[in-house]
């Protein structure tokens, strides 16, 4: 399984998004900036993450990007499935129908209940995790002295 670097870009997108004080929305351009990534690649994640009712766009000369929702209501798996969709992880090729020379329909696959209570147990790990989790760790743990920079620059770039 491979995940695109879109799905993180989008967690830690919103975590910058939960920096911001209730009124206040982030430009699309000050987001891609401090993330360094493409702002046109940034403007199709907020897009989808926009669709799945988990940002708010605003338009407009004081416009740009807040979370829709409270983060501890925005769990890892939702931003998840808005940017990677919703298929399942492990599809069989019939290779074990092969192996036995058998016919595909006279074959069920070994791996696939495997598979399927792997992919349980994984998108259950991501449903207990919120944007609120990552924030409070962020703001706890080893990493808890960069937030106060972080939080003067949301300052300076906020549009209220």
């Amino acid at each position: 399984m491979h995940i695109k670097s879109g799905f993180e870009q989008s967690v830690y997108a919103l975590l910058l998004l939960d920096m911001l004080p209730e009124k206040a929305v982030l430009p699309g351009e000050a987001i891609s900036e401090h993330l360094s990534n493409s702002p046109s690649y940034l403007q199709k994640l907020i897009r989808k993450l926009v669709h799945a009712g988990i940002v708010t766009s605003v338009t407009g000369v004081k416009g740009g990007f807040k979370l829709s929702k409270k983060s501890k209501d925005i769990r890892i798996y939702d931003v998840y499935v808005a940017i990677e969709g919703n298929q399942s992880m492990y599809s069989s090729n019939g290779v074990l129908s092969s192996l036995l020379r058998l016919n595909k329909d006279d074959c069920e696959c070994l791996l696939e209940d495997i598979m399927l209570e792997a992919e349980s147990n994984w998108i259950n790990t991501l449903k207990q995790k919120t944007i609120s989790t990552l924030a409070k760790d962020l703001q706890s743990g080893p990493f808890d002295s960069k937030v106060k920079p972080i939080e003067k620059w949301i300052q300076e770039k906020m549009v209220l």
